[in-house]
């Protein structure tokens, strides 16, 4: 009996042992989690609290008109955020317009009309081309397809849309081949394999049961995207076009290379023109003291840009579980 006893005690001191080494790991896990995460929002708070100390003297010199200001000349020390801004976005815009169907649609027919035997190669393909660097990109842009723009596309738009009353307005010379447009197709076939592939990833969580129920009622391919496949999949399409967009919007080498750096305000899509990130890489190097900060000003219109697709793609999202 008393060796029962006994026995029964040292079971409930290595019980006791074992509970009290699990909480001491589990209260290690949890404090090494909770630094992972406090980490990351210090840095986040470094960041944005660097780019605005840094960018005080801009504001101080210029006020808020320099988000409004046109012109940017080093030499007067005059700088407004404008011309890169407006380069930005409507870069960015031009590259959704065309990237977006297109990744949509390629990825429709990889996962409803692709034959089996060619899916595989054509989604390694894909794969492969997000995973080039952009600098790369901006090569190739710049010696096959300003080119092309500046022989053949460039002319030819000006010649047809050109006449066009007010849409004309927007391909008018001068059109050397780097531009707004070049810049535009360069950032689109960046972005185009991120959209295609977040696309065809969402498109094979469609039950299959819903995609037959679909054709067994006579529906067509067209159909069954229209109304099964986008709206099922509508969160993760959204996730995936913004990360588009938001790749559209910091990238820096691609666009550099041909874009043409001009920092002032364009009516034309074919002209040279400017985007914040272009700004920053070719005039970083050799900036100093207001040019410097006007930099710095507009790298933080960039976050502001950025943390405003973030918060637009999270109210889609939420407005997409609501409906």
């Amino acid at each position: 009996m008393a060796d029962a006893t006994q026995t029964a005690g040292f079971q409930a001191l290595d019980t006791s042992a074992v509970t009290r080494k699990f909480r001491i790991q589990d209260r290690i896990f949890y404090l090494m989690t909770l630094g992972s995460a406090t980490l990351v929002v210090l840095l986040l708070l470094a960041i944005i609290v660097v780019l605005i100390i840094d960018a005080l003297p801009t504001f101080q010199a210029f006020g808020f008109s320099f988000l409004w200001g046109t012109k940017w000349s080093a030499p007067a020390d005059i700088y407004g955020a404008v011309p890169a801004v407006v380069g930005t976005l409507v870069s960015s815009f031009i590259a959704m317009l065309i990237a977006v169907p297109l990744g949509i649609g390629i990825a429709i027919f990889l996962t409803e009309l692709c034959p089996g035997s060619l899916r595989r190669p054509i989604s390694t393909a894909i794969e492969l081309l997000a995973g080039i660097p952009s600098i790369i990109y901006g090569i190739v842009g710049l010696f096959i397809l300003v080119p092309l723009m500046q022989t053949y596309i460039l002319p030819f738009l000006m010649m047809t849309i050109g006449q066009v009353p007010l849409i004309g307005l927007l391909f008018q010379a001068p059109a050397p081949g780097v531009g707004l447009l070049t810049a535009s197709l360069v950032l689109a076939i960046m972005i185009l394999p991120f959209i295609t592939a977040i696309s065809r990833d969402v498109f094979s969580t469609v039950p299959p049961m819903l995609r037959e129920s679909a054709y067994g009622t006579g529906m067509t391919t067209w159909e069954v995207a229209r109304h099964i496949l986008i709206p099922y999949t509508r969160r993760g399409l959204v996730g995936g076009i913004m990360l588009g967009l938001g790749r559209a919007l910091g990238e820096t080498m691609a666009v550099t290379f041909v874009i043409g750096s001009v920092s002032r305000l364009q009516s034309s899509i074919i002209s040279p023109s400017t985007t914040i990130s272009a700004q920053i890489a070719n005039n970083f190097g050799d900036a100093d003291g207001l040019q410097l900060s006007s930099l710095i000003a507009l790298g933080l219109l960039l976050f502001v840009l950025s943390f405003c697709v973030l918060a637009l793609a999270r109210w889609m999202i939420g407005r997409g579980n609501a409906l």
